[in-house]
């Protein structure tokens, strides 16, 4: 009975993870899935699709607009016996020749703020992919506790068997076995809230991946990572495309301020329109065609206030711009710093519970021969039970946390995108519809046929 409470109290750790399907999914497989499934990620790419119709809206200020006209009508007075009926159709042409630089300014700040856009996608893109790794990370995490769990509580049930077994020829006390069957209810409780705890990080990476979390494989660890925290905040700086974003949009906004301030300066159109008309008036009737071609001067000289408060509010909208590119530099330095700090922290911690775990293993076998020659009690065996499963536990975690660190650092480099992990999928390339609709002049049906 002894030796096989030893052999369930020694199970190696690898034996406590179930043996992994030769399809078993990797941290790469899964973010791909990520990358291609995720809704939100969608959502953001269809954003980035709005955006860019607004540099063809712009552009259309450089075209003419054309419209048809048509009236007909048909009445007759008090003083006569016959219907007079008149009709006209004809079609307008109008084109702007000047209108104070507010058509080029216009598609500049659209093609910077599509770009802006074409930014922030490639940040949530890092983003999602980034909660990706979280949630693999959590769910791998999270079923190896589990099993540490369940093999703490077998050996628990071992160790109330045992005691049991003594109790009854008159070698152990009730005392021995009252303390085995606490311990064994704790690890009850203590493994029904790590298979809740794996329930719900499946849920979450299910939201996030896109499908069920099947058997995993261990995630790899970050690799490409700067020597020094100084060379992360120049990387940073430079290729942070939360950064970038905010740069582009400073850019959009200097671009609409020249837009407010061209609507105060004068502007010239073209107009060119023919008709045909055709009357009935009783005995009489007259037909004609009218054409006519004019340029028309617009000078602006007083419009209650309203262009100037516009000139003044785009002005401040450049000026928080600006502002906001140095609140994002600023975030994303203390997100730097932060992900750093624990990635230090994670790997010290990850070196400290490897060695408390291999202690630990050995301090209970010793506990377990000692107790087999009387020199140790079952609470001594439990409670060096007790120590090395809560060193296991902490080893999973700090190796979680290690993990997560390391992909949190290439999160706040901006070096987390499907390009940069080099994730084997079909790269979204949101320039596709960018060029298939910024000089498109017709037509009401999107690239993709909608």
């Amino acid at each position: 009975m002894i030796k096989r409470l030893l052999g369930v109290l020694l199970l190696s750790a690898a034996a406590l993870v179930p043996a992994r399907p030769a399809l078993a999914e990797n941290l790469r497989g899964a973010l791909t899935k990520a990358y291609t499934n995720n809704s939100a990620l969608n959502s953001d790419r269809a954003s980035v699709r709005i955006y860019d119709e607004d540099v063809a809206i712009a552009k259309s200020g450089y075209r003419p607009y054309i419209n048809g006209f048509g009236s007909y009508s048909r009445g007759r007075s008090a003083a006569t016996t016959f219907y007079t009926t008149a009709g006209a159709i004809g079609i307008q042409l109008s084109q702007k020749i000047f209108d104070g630089f507010v058509t080029k300014n216009s598609v500049a700040a659209a093609k910077t703020q599509a770009q802006a856009q074409r930014e922030y996608l490639r940040n949530s893109e890092q983003n999602l992919l980034f909660a990706a790794v979280e949630a693999y990370a959590d769910v791998y995490a999270a079923r190896r506790i589990a099993a540490y769990r369940a093999e703490n509580l077998a050996a628990l049930e071992e160790q109330v068997r045992s005691d049991k077994a003594k109790l009854e020829v008159g070698d152990g006390t009730r005392t021995d076995l009252a303390q085995s069957e606490a311990q064994r209810s704790q690890a009850v409780s203590q493994l029904s809230q790590a298979r809740a705890d794996v329930k719900s990080k499946e849920a979450t990476y299910r939201r996030i991946v896109g499908e069920p979390a099947g058997a995993l494989d261990p995630p790899p660890a970050s690799a490409g990572l700067p020597k020094t925290l100084d060379q992360g905040f120049y990387i940073a700086a430079m290729v942070h495309p939360a950064i970038l974003s905010a740069k582009y949009a400073v850019d959009a906004a200097a671009y609409n301020v020249k837009t407010k301030e061209g609507a105060l300066l004068p502007s010239v159109d073209a107009t060119a329109s023919t008709s045909y008309t055709d009357i009935y008036n009783g005995p009489t009737t007259g037909q004609g065609r009218a054409n006519s071609i004019g340029l028309t001067l617009n000078v602006p000289v007083y419009q209650g206030g309203s262009l100037s408060a516009q000139v003044r509010q785009s002005k401040e909208q450049l000026g928080q711009a600006e502002i906001q590119v140095d609140s994002i530099r600023d975030q994303v330095r203390e997100q730097l710093v932060s992900a750093w700090s624990q990635l230090e922290g994670a790997r010290s911690a990850a070196y400290a519970y490897r060695d408390s775990v291999a202690a630990g293993k050995i301090a209970l076998e010793g506990r377990v021969q000692e107790n087999i020659v009387g020199q140790a009690t079952t609470l001594d065996v439990l409670n060096s039970r007790s120590m090395l499963i809560d060193a296991e536990v902490g080893l999973v975690n700090a190796e979680r946390d290690l993990l997560v660190a390391g992909y949190a650092v290439k999160v706040a480099l901006g070096g987390m995108g499907a390009v940069a992990l080099g994730l084997p999928v079909r790269l979204y390339d949101p320039k596709e519809h960018y060029n298939a609709v910024r000089n498109q002049v017709i037509g009401v049906n999107t690239p993709d046929g909608r």
